[in-house]
């Protein structure tokens, strides 16, 4: 008998779900992932204790991501899994444990709902949200690679203008840990657009534990990684979102195909 005690408290509501997936039935190599797409918080934890207005800012989401994510999934019939709910809920793309797996304090805003959490309470966002997320994902990349011999995951990420009283000036980073299959011939082909400010593992290095979701499959050698980070305030527009996965699909293609991706678009 489980003890009553060290069981996870639930979370989720019944039509409230952990994750979603557009165009479930894309064929092409790619598969696209955006953990930080939403700000929806579920109902049971109310609003976290935090006004709309921080809601709605980067500390909740990654603003204008999952509207270009899903025109990026348009353009190479790609499956995109797609987060349901806010990282201040759980972080999706941090290993549970991690300090910033169920955050306390975000940019300096104190989030009232995660402070003193009983492991329980941690344990239910765990188990309802972040591991079916993941297994999401990992049913995906399967798909992909029982169709194809190499297959590419990339997990699609927007970052504020400043942070910590400085300017960004990038207005899109590649980041990677061990696997630079992608990662490099991204940047080579992003770099000779002089028009751009292009970050390597800027504003934040993958390689200090920030890519949980990518590095989960860095053990098959058939799969190719990378995040993108374009900056936000880019994408605030629906001219912009085109902009940039007109933009931003042209570079990809060129490094799926370095990497023998079959996106047949």
């Amino acid at each position: 008998m489980p003890d009553p005690f060290s069981a996870a408290l639930t979370v989720l509501e019944s039509g409230e779900a952990p994750y979603s997936c557009y165009n479930p039935t894309g064929q092409s190599g790619l598969v696209l992932v955006c953990d930080h797409a939403r700000n929806t918080i579920p109902r049971q934890l109310g609003t976290l204790g935090l006004p709309p207005t921080v809601l709605a800012t980067h500390i909740a989401l990654d603003i204008g991501c999952e509207a270009l994510a899903i025109a990026l999934a348009d353009r190479f019939d790609s499956v995109l899994v797609i987060a349901g709910f806010s990282r201040l809920v759980v972080d999706l793309n941090r290993p549970p444990g991690h300090p910033a797996s169920i955050p306390q304090i975000s940019d300096g805003i104190e989030i009232p709902g995660n402070q003193d959490l009983s492991e329980r309470e941690r344990l239910g966002r765990i188990e309802e949200i972040f591991s079916p997320y993941h297994k999401a994902v990992s049913t995906e990349v399967g798909r992909a690679c029982d169709r194809h011999p190499q297959v590419a995951l990339v997990s699609m990420h927007s970052f504020t203008p400043r942070m910590d009283g400085q300017n960004r000036p990038w207005h899109i980073g590649i980041l990677w840990n061990h696997d630079q299959r992608l990662s490099q011939p991204l940047l080579e082909s992003l770099r000779r657009d002089s028009g751009l400010c292009v970050g390597d593992n800027q504003p934040y290095d993958a390689r200090a534990q920030l890519g949980y979701t990518v590095d989960t499959f860095a053990h098959i050698n058939s799969l190719a990684q990378v995040m993108i980070e374009v900056r936000q305030d880019l994408l605030e527009s629906e001219e912009g979102v085109l902009r940039w996965a007109g933009l931003l699909s042209e570079h990809l293609k060129g490094a799926l195909a370095n990497w023998g991706v079959l996106i047949d678009r």
